[in-house]
């Protein structure tokens, strides 16, 4: 469906979390390993968020794939950053393939990416999306399941933490749309949060760097594959990794 990866360490530049490794996210947009029937390429655009050592934050977005832009090589390169979010996306037919449907979504403290799809979107959620502000419904940024997510986790994210936001977020959808694969991706300067529902996800923690991603880009033995409906929070030193406590579907 999609291909996302977050990482919190030292500082790097964007370009080098993108390219690096013998399967990087670039090579991930046209051989991905691990799409299990989402798909076989990544190529409807892509997008990274940052935060600059002094906490800035920046996101650049595209509708092209991402080897063919070459904001890449000539932007990434001078942006250095401890804490990104990057994502590639696959679109879902009959969505719109435009920038604004590009992953990260973000608020300057947040950011945000879809690796899945929520089935029978928008009649699923509307129940959900009526819960909220008209005003917030009128910024949406995209006719997009993952946009449409996106505000609504948002507005948890003002009350719950980003455990329980995800979890309820989750378990709601869930419960109008079971068939709905749910792999979200959760990034701020601090932290990393996700869960796995029915799309690859992985994990390499340590001392240092902390990286959750749809697909190891590297042979390092430490990567550790996170189980089917599971949540993760993770940042250097630190990695938990839970079964997500919705009902069985």
């Amino acid at each position: 469906m999609c291909r996302h990866l977050g990482y919190l360490g030292p500082v790097r530049t964007a370009r080098s979390l993108v390219t690096g490794g013998p399967h990087s996210l670039v090579r991930q947009s046209w051989a991905p390993k691990d799409m299990r029937g989402g798909g076989t390429v990544n190529a409807d655009g892509f997008g990274v968020a940052w935060w600059t050592p002094d906490g800035v934050p920046g996101r650049y977005r595209s509708d092209k794939p991402i080897w063919s832009d070459p904001f890449v090589n000539e932007g990434m390169s001078s942006i250095r950053t401890g804490a990104m979010l990057a994502a590639l996306r696959s679109a879902t037919e009959g969505m719109p393939v435009e920038r604004s449907a590009a992953a990260p979504f973000t608020d300057g403290r947040w950011a945000f990416s879809l690796n899945g799809r929520v089935v029978g979107w928008p009649g699923t959620l509307v129940s959900l999306a009526q819960r909220l502000p008209v005003a917030e419904l009128l910024r949406l940024e995209s006719p997009t399941d993952a946009a449409t997510l996106w505000m609504l986790l948002r507005s948890r994210l003002r009350t719950d933490r980003p455990e329980a936001a995800l979890m309820r977020l989750v378990r709601d959808v869930l419960d109008l749309s079971p068939q709905s694969r749910l792999n979200l991706l959760l990034c701020n300067e601090s932290g990393l949060w996700a869960t796995a529902w029915y799309h690859s996800l992985w994990v390499l923690v340590d001392e240092r760097v902390a990286v959750v991603t749809s697909e190891p880009y590297d042979d390092d033995p430490r990567w550790k594959q996170v189980p089917d409906r599971h949540l993760v929070s993770a940042r250097p030193g630190h990695l938990i990794v839970s079964p997500l406590e919705v009902a069985s579907t």
